[in-house]
């Protein structure tokens, strides 16, 4: 007897389940794609001991007709596609044929029907793969799917599951984020004893981010809107059927993006907050995240990360979506082009803003800051070199734990895992490294503890007050010097308090790329030439930057096997400031293997710019301060310093009438 054998197709779907659903969550997301394939405006989800023993999906969908509602638990059975042309212009969230029959070969599963043509459903029960009933069944149309005891018949699958409180904070990020992406449709997420999550429907996205996130998130976002087109050229015609949602596709080549990003004052220590949505489906992808990295580079510290939603919208063809088993995952057929046009659309929004920070804000965005005001003992002189969080006291204070199986879900005893925006989850290792950085509260999910029942808002109370901005930086007029390291100034919008140290930095930083795009950059000779001592490895880094050290006004050669010889450097650098310019570029360069010839313009401009900057403790006339501001003002983005720590912060003239009452 030969050893090659075809696996029965129980085995073929317990082997799909491993791929499609390894935990609750993944059930829940496949769930959840049908139903909005289906056209689905409400949707209820309900979930017992984390998933474990009961999963319910409710929509009011199109339904299923019997002969349709059978042929759903077949393999690869789906009306999503119909040839292999189709997976070139894939426009629905679920295609491949492979959820619900990889679900019901793990699991104790009813399904009830009714397509609105039926004058009755369909109820079917299947357990383990098996069908055990098929009958009629009255119902309104739409669909709901029960699913009990998962992984009943796999217990080792089972064992890998993690705690009930883990298991529900992955299927509420779930839920939310489908929430975020599609605002227009009714979500609900319930447990036995809470309703988790209740989002009505909106008319806009922003009225969604107010109802998960509340008003001070939304207030630290700045909107995002631009559009381009796409070379379409051997791209295959879309098919003339589309899916039964009410997702329209972008037309042939055209390119949009919108959503929201966060002022750089609002920072967090991970990457979680970021949420892209492509043709409304979320995605973890690379490209996409290191263009909007790129797209605050020199705003932020390299330690710290935004909160961004992006809805990216563009032809099927131009994404393909067929290369992750769980749809995650997606490959672009214009990586460049798309990742140049996220990148410099969210640069023009936030210089074209300007955001200012403001004072109180700042303060609570920073958890250093936070944790030393609270305990009534003074923040550390180097806390603003820190990575600070978008961390209140007064928001903490807002959400207490409630009682019951919420509490238990966001109690730091209980959890072995923080709950990340993907889906996925940070280790205990990882997790325990976080918590010596920040409040516990911090690593999760960023939805409000309280029952989600608001409905939407006006556009007056989303725009009651104005944005700060930078804009009237040309109108300070300064006071004078705090400890000779901030500058005092007013104007009409209130009192001011600028870092003369970075301000100077953003000042010169800018004027250095400038020098260099014109490669008229100043440099000054040395009487004699600076030595300084190098590793061998240094060495070789050397060799690699040595052009572009050039370029920025530099002169320097070995002076034998170990050892630079500096003979200019760029105005302004002397002494140690030179040396330790010259041995910061080359150590950062070492670290990346791969940096990009801009990336590297920038890093050896920003370390010029912080050496050679008016450093803190030094006194400065009415004459200097008045210059200083005034060249502020004509920077692109006076915002932060190219290491991304806060220039100015305003107190608003509201701000300090409320202070003392006087409103």
């Amino acid at each position: 007897m030969g050893r090659i054998h075809v696996l029965t197709d129980q085995v073929a779907n317990q082997i799909a389940a491993g791929e499609v659903v390894d935990r609750p969550a993944s059930v829940v997301k496949e769930m959840l794609e049908n139903s909005l394939d289906a056209g689905a405006t409400r949707i209820r989800v309900d979930v017992e001991a984390g998933g474990r023993k009961l999963i319910r999906l409710e929509d009011d969908g199109c339904g299923m007709m019997r002969d349709d509602a059978l042929l759903a638990f077949e393999r690869h059975a789906t009306s999503k596609i119909r040839s292999s042309d189709d997976l070139l212009t894939i426009a629905t969230l679920g295609f491949r044929g492979e959820a619900l029959p990889s679900i019901a070969s793990v699991s104790r599963l009813e399904m009830t029907t009714r397509a609105e043509e039926d004058a009755s459903g369909t109820r079917i029960e299947i357990a383990g793969g098996k069908i055990l009933a098929v009958e009629d069944f009255s119902r309104m149309p739409g669909t709901t799917i029960t699913l009990s005891d998962l992984f009943f018949n796999t217990p080792a699958r089972r064992k890998f599951l993690k705690s009930e409180t883990t298991e529900l904070s992955h299927i509420t990020a779930l839920v939310t984020n489908y929430a975020l992406a599609h605002p227009e449709k009714y979500f609900s997420l319930h447990s036995p004893s809470q309703t988790i999550l209740e989002a009505p429907p909106v008319a806009k996205p922003a009225e969604r981010i107010f109802q998960i996130f509340g008003k001070e998130t939304l207030d630290h976002l700045l909107p995002v809107a631009a559009e381009t087109q796409l070379d379409r050229s051997g791209l295959p015609e879309p098919p003339p059927w589309r899916r039964a949602s009410d997702y329209v596709a972008p037309e042939p080549g055209h390119l949009r993006l919108k959503g929201f990003l966060s002022k750089p004052e609002l920072q967090k220590l991970n990457r979680n907050s970021m949420y892209v949505f492509v043709n409304q489906r979320l995605v973890r992808d690379r490209l996409l995240i290191h263009a909007i990295t790129e797209a605050y580079r020199n705003l932020l510290p390299s330690s710290s990360f935004p909160v961004v939603l992006l809805y990216l919208e563009m032809p099927p063809g131009e994404v393909d979506v067929n290369v992750h088993p769980a749809k995650t995952e997606v490959r672009f057929r214009q990586q460049g082009v798309i990742h140049d046009f996220v990148r410099d659309s969210l640069r023009n929004t936030l210089i074209q803003a300007r955001p200012a920070a403001e004072f109180v804000a700042a303060i609570h965005n920073n958890p250093l800051a936070s944790a030393s005001l609270a305990a009534g003992v003074p923040t550390p002189a180097n806390a603003s070199s820190g990575s600070p969080t978008a961390y209140s006291p007064k928001s903490a204070a807002r959400s207490a734990l409630p009682s019951g199986e919420l509490a238990a879900l966001f109690t730091p005893a209980n959890s072995d895992h923080s709950l990340r925006a993907d889906g996925f989850s940070l280790s205990a290792p990882e997790l325990a490294a976080e918590a010596v950085r920040l409040p516990f509260s911090e690593s999760l999910p960023p939805i409000q503890t309280k029952k989600h029942s608001c409905g939407s808002i006006s556009e007056e109370s989303l725009a009651e007050s104005p944005q700060p901005s930078l804009q009237s930086l040309g109108s300070l007029k300064p006071l004078g010097q705090l400890r000779e390291s901030f500058i005092l100034a007013v104007n009409e919008e209130g009192l001011w308090i600028i870092d003369q140290h970075v301000a100077h930095e953003r000042v010169l930083f800018e004027k250095i790329l400038r020098e260099r795009e014109t490669e008229k950059r100043e440099r000054q000779q040395l009487l004699l030439p600076l030595l300084v001592d190098l590793t061998p490895s240094q060495m070789i880094e050397f060799a690699t930057l040595a052009d572009e050290l050039v370029a920025n006004g530099f002169e320097v050669e070995p002076f034998g096997p170990r050892t630079l010889a500096i003979k200019a450097a760029p105005a302004g650098l002397e002494g140690l400031e030179l040396e330790h310019v010259l041995t910061e570029v080359i150590e950062q360069s070492a670290e990346e293997r791969t940096v990009s010839l801009e990336t590297l313009r920038t890093r050896i401009a920003a370390s010029i710019a912080c050496h050679a900057a008016i450093k803190v403790n030094m006194p400065l006339d009415q004459a200097r301060m008045e210059w200083l501001l005034s060249e502020l003002a004509k920077t692109g983005h006076p915002t932060s310093c190219p290491h991304g720590r806060p220039i100015a912060l305003r107190y608003a003239w509201r701000e300090i009438q409320k202070a003392f009452q006087r409103i």
